[in-house]
């Protein structure tokens, strides 16, 4: 089922999906497609503001959306997803259908330093940031193990070795349905 050509990037907030993705899309000449992004501009909202205005729920709609709309048009493309995604039953069987389904797993510490200064998450806005880190980590880290094809630890690796991860996954032929 899993024809086309797409890596798709899944993890917790600062394990960094969009960053890494920017980065093979320019090495491997693949196009980037980050769900948050495309969200926010189909809307012409910040995620805040669409959190604040309409709840998480109807956000995670949107997500569902998104992820049915790239998987119409996205072939040879990354495409970083937004932290809670995986967490609906539907888009981790349609994270699957459109690609090679990656969770980049970073340690609480390296998130908790990542994140520190990072103002626009609105799950991780007001108390204490280590305890809300470790709480949706509890709560997603089983989820996002059961969406991937491949785990990839980011702590302190260079993104050529993590890339180097996924593509040995692949020839070895851990993708094959």
């Amino acid at each position: 089922m899993n024809s086309k050509n797409n890596i798709i990037l899944i993890g917790f907030m600062g394990s960094g999906k969009t960053t890494f993705g920017r980065w093979i899309s320019m090495s491997h000449s693949m196009k980037f497609l980050d769900t948050d992004e495309y969200i926010e501009k189909k809307y012409n909202k910040l995620i805040k503001d669409i959190f604040r205005e309409s709840g998480e729920e109807a956000f995670r709609d949107m997500e569902t959306q998104a992820v049915r709309e790239l998987a119409d048009s996205c072939d040879n493309c990354v495409i970083s997803v937004g932290g809670g995604l995986p967490v609906r039953d539907i888009n981790r069987r349609l994270l699957k259908e459109l690609g090679v389904v990656v969770y980049l797993e970073a340690e609480v510490d390296e998130l908790v330093k990542r994140l520190s200064k990072d103002t626009s998450r609105p799950l991780l806005a007001g108390g204490n940031l280590r305890e809300k880190i470790e709480s949706l980590m509890t709560a997603r880290e089983e989820l996002y193990k059961d969406a991937a094809d491949v785990i990839v630890k980011t702590d302190g690796r260079r993104f050529e070795d993590m890339y180097a991860d996924i593509v040995s996954a692949i020839n070895i032929g851990i993708m094959e349905d």
